[in-house]
């Protein structure tokens, strides 16, 4: 314990350095999405004891908290603008149907049948008329594990 503090002493800034790539591997190896900014903060504070930066190691520990705080409350900041809530995720397969033109493949009774859209088969429900057996209709919406469709215009 004493080489690592005599180390510390030395050369600070290995400790946060070591620090950022740890938190760094922990992030990339689980994707948390929760230690990216504290071991940005780290390699800040690495830097800053690296050129010169001499405040003891409970200074550099206040240093880290508050750029841990403001890097992330600002990284929030930041998604939300880039990527809005009401903005499609790209990851919702099913949410990327609506608006897709879809093929009857089993004709609509009673409003219910089914289709066949993006290389899966669907139920689907309908208002209205129902278009026969191949016939196109284009997908409205999500109704649970199935989809709403309208007439194919």
């Amino acid at each position: 314990m004493q080489a690592a503090i005599d180390l510390y002493v030395a050369q600070p800034w290995w400790f946060w350095l070591a620090m950022g790539v740890a938190l760094l591997a922990i992030e990339a190896a689980l994707s948390t999405e929760w230690l990216l900014w504290p071991a940005v903060s780290a390699g800040v504070v690495a830097v800053l004891a690296a050129v010169g930066l001499r405040v003891g190691f409970w200074g550099e520990a206040g240093l880290f908290a508050v750029l841990t705080i403001v890097a992330t409350l600002a990284s929030r900041r930041l998604v939300k603008q880039v990527n809005p809530s009401d903005a499609m995720d790209i990851n919702d397969r099913d949410a990327r149907l609506v608006g897709q033109r879809a093929r009857v493949v089993e004709a609509f009774v009673d409003g219910r049948g089914r289709v066949f859209v993006s290389g899966a088969e669907w139920s689907a429900e309908i208002d209205g008329a129902a278009p026969p057996v191949g016939e196109s209709v284009v997908v409205a919406g999500l109704t649970g594990s199935g989809l709403k469709v309208r007439g194919g215009d």
